[in-house]
């Protein structure tokens, strides 16, 4: 299966986009690797209005959750471990309007990847639950919005800036 799932990344844009540009590949931790692809993509998008950032993450989510379910769909594997797009909107979730810097990149990334992979409720329960793309995608956007709470919070009661 991994020959073909290569052959098809790296020739079929909507599985392209769906495996983070091929991190999802990874025999290791894919969703990690598919959250560090995510990192210089943020890093090209910080400085953006919130408007325009905005608009540009929903407009990720919401081709997401097509691509996932179509890549979903065609694998026949619920929610397979390639299928990273998820992590790179989320990871895109939890830096909206965060902090800029470096620091606050690493520590968006740390509380990211602690909530998608301990899945606290509602996470796991809506990861069980619902269906195709949205099942896919939904997990890991509201494991965002644990780290991005989280975050905010550190920022407002430390004042750590960098």
């Amino acid at each position: 299966m991994q020959k073909v799932l290569v052959r098809r990344v790296f020739s079929n844009p909507i599985y392209f986009v769906a495996f983070g540009f091929g991190s999802g590949l990874s025999p290791f931790a894919p969703g990690t690797c598919g959250t560090l692809v995510a990192i210089p993509l943020y890093y090209l998008v910080q400085y953006f209005s919130l408007l325009n950032y905005s608009l540009i993450l929903l407009l990720a989510i919401l081709i997401g959750i097509w691509i996932c379910d179509v890549v979903e769909r065609e694998i026949g594997v619920r929610d397979y471990s390639g299928i990273v797009w998820d992590e790179v909107c989320g990871f895109g979730l939890t830096m909206w309007a965060a902090p800029k810097g470096w620091l606050w990149i690493g520590i968006g990334f740390l509380l990211f990847r602690l909530f998608d992979i301990v899945k606290p409720w509602p996470i796991a329960w809506m990861d069980r639950k619902l269906p195709g793309g949205l099942g896919v995608m939904v997990d890991d956007l509201m494991a965002a919005v644990y780290a991005w709470i989280i975050l905010h919070l550190i920022h407002h009661f430390f004042f750590i800036s960098v």
